[in-house]
């Protein structure tokens, strides 16, 4: 009867905002005029929280034929490491040098944590990077700790700027256009791919793959 056994996909997008364009066109221009004045512009957000143990991590990594690695059978958190038991990756990407920062927390994800990751990422790369800095400028995804509602992420935000001497602007993307802030795709994506079908089992293991993590066409972290 012309029936086949099919999942939903994912097409209907409701109805676009009439100023979507115009949303976009303007952080990108600032973008550009920011990177053309040789000024630091930085895309951040928090990677997927990650369970610890020896537990199973999506895809498929080179082994000896039979000889899979033996991870556990169900995903509880291991209640001995108690708030250790997720890893909390916020990330800074550097766009116009290629270059990626990761903080991996153990806590929780808030607003302090994405400020002072910020923070540690000026401090150990970007003042040696752009030591003429007068501005920093940070796009952002509209939700989570670094939100444009989160007083917090403003409050740590308004001192880092107080600590630094820089005029620090952010633009938020809008609800629901997360994928276009440039960490996803430029940072987060090659992370995981770097990672594969290998168990995060202690902070350490997921620092180091986290830090090993490069691309052909240039990107460091």
């Amino acid at each position: 009867m012309g029936y086949s056994l099919q999942a939903p996909a994912k097409q209907n997008e409701g109805t676009a905002h009439p100023d979507r364009d115009a949303q976009f066109r303007y952080i990108n221009d600032l973008v550009i005029k920011r990177m053309a004045l040789g000024e630091p512009v930085i895309s951040v957000d928090t990677k997927k929280k990650e369970i610890i143990g020896n537990f199973a991590n999506k895809g498929r990594e080179w082994q000896p034929a039979g000889e899979p690695s033996r991870v556990n059978v169900h995903d509880f958190a291991d209640r001995a490491l108690g708030e250790l038991a997720k890893a909390i990756p916020y990330g800074v990407y550097d766009v116009g040098n290629d270059e990626g920062w990761v903080s991996v927390g153990d806590t929780a994800d808030t607003a302090e944590f994405a400020v002072e990751s910020i923070r540690r990422w000026w401090n150990q790369m970007g003042r040696a990077r752009f030591p003429e800095a007068s501005t920093l400028l940070i796009t952002a995804d509209a939700g989570g700790s670094n939100g444009p509602r989160v007083r917090a992420f403003k409050y740590h935000l308004a001192k880092l700027a107080a600590e630094t001497g820089l005029s620090i602007t952010i633009c938020h993307y809008p609800p629901g256009t997360s994928k276009w802030n440039k960490i996803e795709h430029r940072l987060f994506s090659f992370i995981s791919m770097n990672w594969r079908g290998r168990s995060l089992t202690d902070i350490r293991t997921i620092v180091e793959l986290i830090s090993a993590t490069k691309t052909k066409t240039g990107l460091t972290v």
